[in-house]
């Protein structure tokens, strides 16, 4: 296990005889109780195929029944139910040539960070933009990876959007902007597949303005978080 934001955990797995996923796709992790009771809650895949392992980043809701459990419950060596690989609508496939856009609202980063690290592993040239929204400098996920450019990033480029509190001497706190969405003149270069993950309301908003920016509605593809991942 490892910290990525105060409340937020990145846990690493060993599941014998995984048979690999895609980007973006999701697990079910089920915990069951000492009387019988079971809870089960999907998390995504947040690292690229690795053999046996695989990681999934929680953000920990001190009032949630299954996120307290397993970002403070849990040590090295504890057991969970996985069962997965889930989805195959939302997934990046690195044989699509086609650039894709990231757009994510807090915890939705996870299942793009996946898609960022798999382009990285594989040497992938594909052109990426993340534009990524979160409160605070202290709620990003990954920064190590995101805000310092990586070997094999080249193609690579982040954005990201501060809500509530933004770093010193950068701009002041502000909502995403269809401007941001439109960074690039993909349009003519060729149709980007976009992937808007984040809570309802701003998965809707994001979706929306990428539709008035011209984007083909059949490219964007969308996955809703609920309120554990809030912006």
């Amino acid at each position: 296990m490892r910290p990525e934001t105060p409340t937020a955990r990145t846990l690493v797995l060993e599941v014998p005889g995984w048979s690999g996923h895609l980007a973006g796709q999701h697990v079910d992790v089920r915990l069951t109780a000492e009387d019988g009771y079971v809870a089960e809650r999907p998390y995504s895949l947040a690292s690229p195929a690795d053999g046996d392992r695989i990681e999934l980043t929680v953000q920990v809701v001190r009032d949630g029944e299954v996120s307290p459990f397993l970002g403070d419950g849990l040590a090295p060596g504890d057991p969970l139910e996985v069962r997965g690989p889930l989805g195959g609508w939302f997934v990046w496939r690195p044989e699509d040539p086609s650039p894709a856009l990231l757009v994510a609202g807090g915890a939705g980063v996870v299942p793009l960070m996946a898609m960022i690290r798999t382009r990285r592993v594989l040497g992938s040239r594909v052109p990426f933009r993340l534009v990524y929204s979160v409160r605070t400098p202290a709620d990003v996920y990954y920064a190590d990876e995101l805000l310092t450019p990586r070997p094999g990033d080249a193609g690579l480029e982040v954005t990201v959007v501060y809500t509530r509190g933004a770093p010193p001497g950068g701009p002041p706190p502000r909502r995403v902007r269809r401007a941001d969405l439109a960074a690039h003149d993909w349009l003519r270069e060729g149709a980007p597949l976009c992937f808007v993950c984040g809570p309802t309301g701003f998965v809707e908003a994001m979706a929306d303005a990428l539709v008035a920016l011209g984007h083909d509605p059949d490219r964007i593809r969308t996955e809703r978080f609920g309120p554990t991942g809030g912006t």
